[in-house]
């Protein structure tokens, strides 16, 4: 979840209001809870919340017009919709009004938290996206893609192709590269363009919990599941299914979605019959999945299954002027979001960017144009607002046919370290720039707060 994301709570129900606004506010929120429409709607005239959670039952209307208001908004937050009088008629209708989502009482706090960080991810992504076609030039933006070198010239190539196909996709990036934007793209592109686009974090899904959010269950098929649920392959019918970092699903999970791969055939946990679905599959990853394949953590029919239309997304390194091109309309973001006058960058900032070799890919240069802004005091930023990896003289020059090297960089001497040990010097010297904020350095990195834990663990063991 966003640090300090504002959210607003509407229900009626004080005791499921307050467990909410607790949850809410144990992940780093800052929440409004109103039990009534009109207090929501006066607060509404003054706040701006990047999510609304409503209830449709409400002493003095119902949660649907809400719903709908909120749907035509110009910033129009994430909605997710609960009641206690779930049915299918009333699902569709939230979702057709414009809600994100919708969940029945009582609530499983676990898929809660998991609906939370999606329609918020997914509310992030559409605010992204619609800035950049705000910002780029005509032939720049390609479906929140944006971009003038060859590498990207051939990305969007390769995206016109394999969206016109039907089968899986499996897209190959480091992170911070912009993946699920790729999968949006296709999508976009695709005949199924009309359907829904769903996106998972399979590193981000509790394993426990995995059959259950991908395949759905039905009534009493475990201890609390009270009423039946639909996964996210049912949810994504007739449209796209994105299952972001596909190295992390459990080899049991994995046989599974082949199933559904090869032939559309789902069962949800504890049914008996098995579903139909149509959803195409893209599945994206930072990891060498032939690897975890030889290293007997990743099914090998899977993966041919999924690399018959591969896509590698180039990291920012190897798209030359982009990042100069990409700094300057991020910087025009960021300067309208802090209300500042900053209009550029003065040539030596511009020249640190051009030649530091951005480990973090598009993320971090959205991380550092954000912190520069907040820093420069004039109208262009500053090598002195720039964080000190890069405004250092020592900072590494940026290459697109080696990797990165320099006095006091992340490679000394003459031997080259393994690509493991440069990950590591990394990640303790951005725990270093934040001061030790995981929280922080996750966002940096491009990566969850719980991959990061995994990585840190991994070395205090090797250690």
């Amino acid at each position: 979840m966003p640090e300090r994301a504002l959210i607003l709570v509407v229900e009626d129900d004080a005791a499921l209001s307050r467990l909410l606004v607790d949850e809410l506010e144990a992940d780093g929120a800052r929440v409004a809870a109103f039990a009534e429409l009109s207090g929501a709607r006066h607060w509404l005239a003054d706040h701006r919340p990047a999510l609304v959670v409503t209830d449709l039952r409400l002493p003095d209307g119902n949660g649907m017009e809400l719903v709908h208001e909120l749907a035509g908004a110009e910033a129009r937050p994430a909605i997710i919709v609960v009641t206690a009088f779930g049915s299918v008629r009333q699902a569709v209708e939230a979702l057709q009004a414009g809600a994100d989502d919708f969940l029945t009482k009582p609530l499983d706090l676990d898929h809660f938290h998991i609906c939370v960080e999606r329609v918020l991810e997914t509310r992030r992504l559409r605010d992204e996206v619609a800035q950049f076609r705000r910002l780029s030039g005509a032939g720049d933006d390609f479906h929140g893609l944006f971009g003038r070198s060859a590498a990207m010239r051939t990305l969007f190539d390769h995206i016109g192709v394999v969206a016109r196909a039907h089968g899986p996709v499996l897209i190959n990036g480091e992170s911070g590269t912009g993946k699920e934007l790729v999968a949006r793209a296709i999508h976009a592109e695709s005949e199924r363009a009309d359907g829904p686009f769903l996106a998972v974090n399979c590193a981000g899904v509790p394993q426990e919990l995995m059959e259950s959010e991908f395949f759905g269950h039905a009534s009493g098929a475990f201890t609390g599941a009270r009423v039946a649920r639909r996964g996210l392959l049912q949810q994504a019918h007739g449209g796209t299914l994105l299952l972001d970092e596909i190295g992390e699903m459990p080899l049991a999970l994995q046989a599974k979605m082949l199933r559904a791969l090869q032939d559309g055939s789902i069962r949800p946990v504890g049914q008996d019959t098995e579903e139909q679905v149509d959803v195409r599959i893209v599945a994206a990853t930072h990891r060498d999945l032939a690897q975890r394949v030889a290293d007997g953590d990743f099914r090998e029919d899977l993966y041919y299954r999924l690399e018959t239309f591969a896509i590698d997304v180039p990291p920012l390194r190897a798209r030359g002027d982009d990042v100069e091109l990409l700094a300057q309309r991020i910087l025009a973001r960021c300067a309208a979001a802090q209300n500042k006058p900053v209009r550029g960058f003065s040539p030596e900032a511009l020249a640190r960017l051009a030649a530091y070799p951005f480990p973090g890919n598009v993320r971090e240069l959205q991380n550092v144009v954000e912190r520069a802004v907040a820093f420069a005091a004039g109208e262009r930023v500053e090598v002195a607002d720039l964080p000190a990896r890069l405004a250092s003289d020592a900072a590494p020059a940026a290459s697109t046919d080696s990797v990165p090297r320099g006095d006091g960089g992340l490679l000394d001497g003459a031997v080259l370290p393994t690509l493991d040990e440069v990950q590591k010097r990394y990640v303790r010297r951005v725990l270093d720039e934040v001061g030790g904020n995981r929280r922080r350095a996750a966002a940096l990195l491009g990566i969850g707060r719980r991959t990061l834990y995994r990585w840190l663990d991994g070395e205090r063991e090797a250690d």
